[in-house]
Formats: structure tokens, sequence, C-alpha cells
């Protein structure tokens, strides 16, 4: 019975942190998302301006598949054990969440590309 509750009491930590980090929650890019992968790729832009852009969409891409890995191991140790069908849902979620995240991240590509999201010295020049 405990490991029970510690399983599904773990789960329950695990899963909201996930969804928090994941793009299924409109907010979260803006809020979270965004500015770790703009302190992610901020050492690299110190190192050299060029690095920052291409990490600072890296560092974007993590966040949103830490997210969604969460979510989903959150979710499986809640509900489990889990019979084939859960199983094969779980699955197809977690694929379909993945396609999510590589749109949301063309987005960001996009604001990337057209000077929305830059360095930090850039916006003051």
């Amino acid at each position: 019975m405990k490991l029970v509750f510690g399983r599904k009491f773990s789960g329950g930590i695990i899963a909201p942190i996930g969804y928090i980090l994941c793009p299924l929650s409109w907010w979260n890019d803006l809020i979270l998302n965004i500015p770790l992968a703009y302190l992610f790729a901020l050492p690299f832009g110190l190192i050299s301006k060029s690095l920052f852009r291409p990490m600072f969409m890296v560092g974007y891409i993590l966040t949103n598949i830490a997210g969604f890995l969460m979510l989903h191991y959150g979710v499986k140790k809640i509900t489990c054990p889990c019979q084939e069908e859960e199983i094969k849902k779980n699955h197809k979620n977690l694929v379909i969440n993945i396609i999510l995240s590589v749109i949301y991240t063309l987005i960001v590509c996009f604001l990337i590309k057209n000077g929305i999201i830059k360095f930090p010295t850039e916006y003051f020049k």
C-alpha cells in the first residue's frame, strides 16, 4: 500500500510540473519556456553571439520535450498498472504532443528569424 501511495504521490508532483513545461497550456511559453530557453542560451551567447539563436532554439525544444516526458511519466505513475489499451493511448498522445511541440518550435523559430527574439544587447541598439 505504501509503495502505491508513493508512486501516485510522486506521479502527482511530476505530472503537473510536466504540464507547466509542455506546450499544452497556452500561457507557458511566454511565462516559462521562453525565459528558460533564453537563460539556457545566454551563456552560449556570451561565448559567441552566433551561438545565441541556435542554442535558444535548443533550449526551447528541450523545455517542451522535458515537459511532455514528465507529464507522460507522471500520469503513467499515477494510473498504472495500465491496461494494454491505455498504454497504446498514452503512446499515441505522446506522439501527438511531440508533433505539437515541433509546431510551437517552428513558431519560435519564426520569431527568432524575424528578430523579435534576440540577444539582450541587441535590444538596446
